[in-house]
């Protein structure tokens, strides 16, 4: 099985080769790591909106929203640290676990990065699942953290490495698909769970992250690992090979070249960390750390997480909070479908750029409704119109979501390093993803307390800030071949200037192509 030949454009080297079955298979599997950073943020939100769960773990929670003496605002009436704690603390997990993935990457490949992540996130799910008290619950969420760390660090690096220029930002956007539908499927699990009699539906959701996990480590034993990854550990026959099968083609010199030199100069780096600070890496530093920043910013993850929670708020009603989470989680699939036909068709760019601006209307629009619907106070409800008008727009900004800054936002950084500093530059944007994924976790409950309908403001204003960003600093990079990019950063008109000449792979060949 393979399709056609492909000759990289946009001002990448020619090579040649074609799309594969067995380049296709092996990104498909290792996307399936994926459904462990899904699975856990649909599971999370729907469990936290269960009172069986509430009642066990956060009684004061139960309390509170059960009260009907106290006419506490509908902004406030989840607002606990310890419950945003129960969610959050995966992310502190993840952030330091992607520092020791960033190692095990470089020195051990991204396979054993896969296997770990999928072994942690074994464990974390089966603590979960059996889990008597919040600290069994907390330790059992670390777990899961380490996993989501290793597996965001090494997948995202592995897709990008795998596929051809031309496919891989489809290939890629592999690992944001399996992310939406984990999220998907934790949806429906959570809405069935809920309607189990004797308030143990909530273990069952928790330990059902077993299954992608499985997955995810028995699919790192079968995948092969990346003709990049076996020349950094000095294989280079081997590494010829795979790319030869991956490729489909005995000639595959240009681009082994262009590896071979990306290898080199990756062995003349010992410090990577230190490297990247360097002024000739500054585009990917600062896009390292602010795609991710911007990612988490967009307001996403308050919408996929806590959305039972917020349409429960909302006074949407047990059974209503849980489907439209699945309504929405189900655009969340369909929407990232579209973005892997157009991500190679008409560029990254204008995917972050229409989607951005999709969601500040759409962000505006909900902070307007509810403005207008609750007030300052807190108090008020929603017709039936009103609450389907509501999920209207929250889908639109999910699908707007989904096909820019949810993929974008894991393909771009993977895509723009330099292989002497890959592993550290996908640390730094698992690392600032979780970290900020972190603090809007923790602080949304509470924001949300206190700002009202101007969290959806305050959000809005950020996608506004992000999306002027990506359409001064962010070239194109569709169809260049991965060791070949620093020739898109030395033509930008601003990141130009950090970029030295000996320093874009390919550069020589291209010039004596030119001159025959």
């Amino acid at each position: 099985m393979a399709g056609g030949a492909f000759v990289s454009q946009s001002g990448g080297g020619n090579y040649e080769g074609r799309v594969t079955g067995f380049v296709i298979y092996t990104c498909v599997v290792a996307a399936m790591g994926g459904l462990l950073f899904g699975y856990d943020l649909g599971i999370s939100g729907g469990v936290t909106s269960m009172e069986s769960f509430l009642k066990k773990f956060f009684p004061h929670v139960y309390k509170t929203m059960n009260d009907k003496s106290k006419h506490e605002s509908e902004y406030c009436k989840f607002d606990s640290q310890l419950l945003t704690l129960f969610t959050s603390s995966l992310y502190l997990a993840a952030l330091v676990a992607s520092f020791f993935a960033s190692v095990v990457t470089r020195i051990f490949g991204r396979k054993i990065s896969m296997f770990i992540g999928g072994v942690a996130f074994l464990i974390g799910a089966i603590l979960n699942g059996i889990a008597m008290n919040v600290a069994l619950l907390i330790i059992g969420r670390l777990f899961l953290g380490v996993g989501v760390g290793f597996a965001n660090q090494s997948v995202p690096v592995y897709l990008s490495e795998m596929a051809p220029a031309n496919m891989r930002g489809a290939l890629n956007i592999g690992f944001q698909m399996a992310i939406t539908i984990g999220i998907f499927i934790a949806g429906f699990i959570n809405y069935g769970t809920a309607k189990i009699e004797g308030g143990w539906g909530w273990r069952v959701s928790l330990a059902l992250a077993a299954i992608p996990a499985i997955m995810m480590a028995f699919g790192s034993f079968i995948l092969p690992d990346t003709p990049n990854s076996i020349l950094e550990r000095g294989k280079v026959e081997k590494a010829r090979q795979m790319l030869q099968k991956i490729r489909g083609t005995q000639n595959i010199d240009n681009e082994f070249q262009d590896l071979l030199e990306a290898s080199e100069a990756a062995k003349k780096v010992e410090h990577p960390w230190r490297n990247i600070l360097q002024p000739r890496y500054r585009p990917q530093l600062a896009l390292c750390i602010l795609i991710p920043f911007f990612q988490q910013l967009t307001g996403i993850n308050v919408i996929m997480f806590y959305a039972p929670v917020l349409f429960k708020t909302l006074g949407f009603g047990d059974d209503a909070s849980l489907i439209s989470t699945v309504i929405s989680g189900g655009v969340n699939v369909l929407a990232t479908i579209v973005s892997i036909y157009c991500v190679d068709k008409f560029g990254r760019r204008v995917l972050f750029l229409e989607g951005g601006s999709q969601m500040i209307i759409c962000q505006f629009a909900v902070g307007a409704m509810i403005a207008v619907k609750f007030g300052l106070n807190g108090e008020g409800v929603l017709s039936k119109t009103d609450a389907n008008v509501l999920l209207l727009l929250i889908c639109l900004y999910v699908a707007a979501f989904a096909w820019s800054w949810g993929p974008m936002g894991w393909l771009v950084p993977s895509e723009i390093c330099p292989l002497e500093i890959r592993s550290a530059g996908q640390a730094i944007n698992v690392s600032v993803n979780m970290i900020f994924t972190f603090f809007v976790a923790q602080a949304f409950l509470s924001m949300l307390c206190h700002l009202k309908f101007g969290l959806f403001f305050f959000f809005g204003c950020f996608v506004i800030i992000m999306t002027i960003f990506i359409y001064f600093f962010l070239p194109e990079t569709k169809n260049v071949p991965i060791e070949e990019m620093n020739k898109v950063w030395k033509e930008h008109w601003f990141w130009g200037k950090y970029i030295p000449d000996e320093a874009v792979i390919g550069a020589k060949r291209s010039n004596e192509s030119k001159d025959i």
